[in-house]
């Protein structure tokens, strides 16, 4: 069942990075390059159990340029002894950049702004937050992890579609013909590109996308056919603790009571 059933369906493993430090704190983070938390590694080790358990196996890995991320999958590929699996990074697999909220509690961004507007910051899809100046610390066209990409392809904030519009591309051009040559691939990344990828597979409108979750480090597995048509999807874990892990996503952006 976990292996390629025949040529005509194909696999796929999207994986978000577990908890990080500024997830603990509750703040934005966006591009902001922060460690996984223990908690954050014990999830991630749960998923690759999880996943060696079920009998998966992998030919190639994709991953941000975002720590967490990374390390996320080295984790995961630890558990499953399969840290030789080829491994790329891709600043289009980022999470969405939050622009000046980078940094804030999003409580204390609720309690300033009210929560509907940060709401609409964190949810809305065309929305973007407010955007950095150029020169900021926290703008990544000063920073040595993207000296490689065209600076007007870097941004100072973003939107959920705005992230749509550099990962899908990226999924279309560069992953899914891995997957149609018969390659079993693993994404490992963060809410808001992952929600990129699944908007997509699913057809998803704008609304529908808004109130996806996606728990943190729990393997979510497509199931798809020859065209790309979801045949299935299914979470590898424990049902009760990933919809626990789905209802905690949900609250992280209201002010506190």
């Amino acid at each position: 069942m976990a292996h390629q059933a025949d040529q005509q369906t194909m696999q796929l493993v999207l994986i978000r990075h577990g908890e990080s430090e500024w997830n603990k704190l509750n703040l934005f983070t966006g591009w902001t390059d922060v460690e996984l938390t223990d908690t954050g590694r014990e999830e991630a080790a749960a998923g690759g159990r999880a996943l060696k358990e079920a009998g998966f196996d992998f030919d190639v890995c994709y991953t941000s340029r975002l720590k967490r991320a990374i390390h996320t999958l080295n984790i995961v590929l630890g558990q499953m002894d399969r840290e030789w699996l080829p491994v790329i990074k891709s600043w289009k697999l980022n999470e969405r950049h939050y622009g000046a909220l980078q940094g804030l509690n999003k409580a204390d961004a609720a309690a300033e702004h009210g929560d509907e507007q940060v709401l609409i910051w964190r949810r809305s899809f065309d929305v973007c937050p407010p955007a950095l100046e150029p020169g900021d610390s926290r703008d990544p066209h000063t920073q040595e992890q993207y000296r490689d990409v065209a600076p007007d392809q870097l941004p100072y904030t973003e939107c959920l579609k705005d992230t749509i519009a550099r990962a899908w591309p990226y999924f279309e051009d560069e992953i899914r013909p891995q997957m149609l040559a018969g390659k079993r691939v693993l994404i490992a990344a963060h809410g808001n590109s992952l929600r990129s990828l699944v908007m997509k597979f699913e057809h998803l409108t704008p609304e529908e996308i808004l109130k996806v979750n996606i728990p943190t480090g729990v393997p979510l597995v497509y199931t798809f056919d020859a065209d790309f048509n979801v045949l299935d999807k299914r979470y590898i874990g424990d049902p009760a603790t990933i919809a626990a892990k789905i209802d905690a996503v949900a609250n992280q952006g209201k002010a506190r009571k």
